[in-house]
C-alpha cells in the first residue's frame, strides 16, 4: 500500500492530505503531513519487515 501526500483547496486556503488506500489524515501544513507521510512509511516497512520474519522468510539469528 503506497503513503501519498495530495494538496487540496477548501474555501480559499491549502490543505495537505496523507493517504493511505481509501484513508486520509489532513493537515494545514505541509511540513506536518510530509513528516506524517515519512514516519507512517518508515512504519509501513517495519511492519512487512515483520511480517516476513514472522513468515520465515529470514534465517533465525
Amino acid at each position: 500500500m503506497d503513503v501519498r501526500i495530495e494538496n487540496l483547496q477548501r474555501q480559499g486556503r491549502t490543505l495537505w492530505q496523507v493517504r493511505m488506500g481509501p484513508r486520509g489524515v489532513t493537515f494545514h501544513e505541509e511540513l506536518a503531513a510530509r513528516t506524517f507521510a515519512a514516519q507512517l512509511h518508515q512504519r509501513l516497512l517495519w511492519l512487512r519487515e515483520q511480517a516476513e520474519y514472522d513468515h520465515g522468510a529470514y534465517p533465525p539469528r
